[in-house]
């Protein structure tokens, strides 16, 4: 699965070097063994984001991509996606994915993370629970999280230092670090269907897109 990600990764226009951040030896051999640069991290982070800003530390890089390990059919086009984003509003520290739900499933599955926005398109909440709520039972456009954050580097070095605040904790997402402390998200939408792999039932169905897609 990791080896898709990178390769996967590596496709991007944005991204000058792909880099896989872990705290697991055995994690950095197998990226090793398929021809990833590894970068070994604290075993103590909270979140990816700030295991992402340790590597970045060392980097020189202007904007830093975080990409999930678990998505194994992430698709380039929305990495440029994420990136183009940021680099059109100069003033957001980070920018991210959203993509309009069309299975009315997802909207109570705590596992897919929505995401509401004002009318500049910034991040107003994030939360594993439906969202927003329709009091009078009208259908309503949600949308849910992709999990690719770009963040530019001093933002994402002073990252760890932020309070985590009560959101953060109860809904344990680290995007909500940076809205409980007042910074700007940029949201942009997607049509990528994100599958991260979450369950067993997740790794079949990626399994069986990434089967049908060697047979097309």
């Amino acid at each position: 699965m990791l080896q898709h990600v990178w390769e996967r990764a590596r496709q991007a226009r944005c991204l000058s070097e792909v880099v896989v951040a872990t705290d697991d030896e055995r994690i950095a051999e197998a990226a090793r063994g398929f021809g990833a640069r590894a970068a070994m991290t604290r075993a103590d982070h909270a979140s990816g984001t700030d295991r992402a800003a340790e590597v970045a530390a060392a980097d020189e890089a202007t904007l830093v991509v975080n990409i999930q390990g678990d998505e194994p059919l992430i698709e380039p086009a929305a990495i440029d996606a994420a990136a183009e984003a940021l680099l059109e509003d100069e003033a957001a520290p980070m920018a991210s994915l959203m993509k309009r739900i069309e299975d009315d499933a997802e909207i109570t599955n705590p596992n897919v993370v929505k995401v509401v926005v004002n009318n500049a398109w910034d991040a107003i909440y994030f939360s594993r629970s439906p969202l927003p709520y329709s009091r009078d039972g009208e259908s309503r456009e949600c949308f849910k999280h992709i999990g690719l954050y770009v963040y530019r580097r001093e933002f994402l070095l002073g990252y760890s230092r932020l309070r985590v605040g009560p959101l953060e904790r109860a809904e344990r997402l680290e995007q909500l670090r940076a809205v409980e402390n007042g910074y700007r998200i940029r949201m942009k939408e997607t049509r990528y269907e994100s599958l991260g792999v979450d369950t067993p039932e997740d790794l079949e169905r990626a399994e069986a897109r990434l089967a049908a897609s060697v047979r097309g």
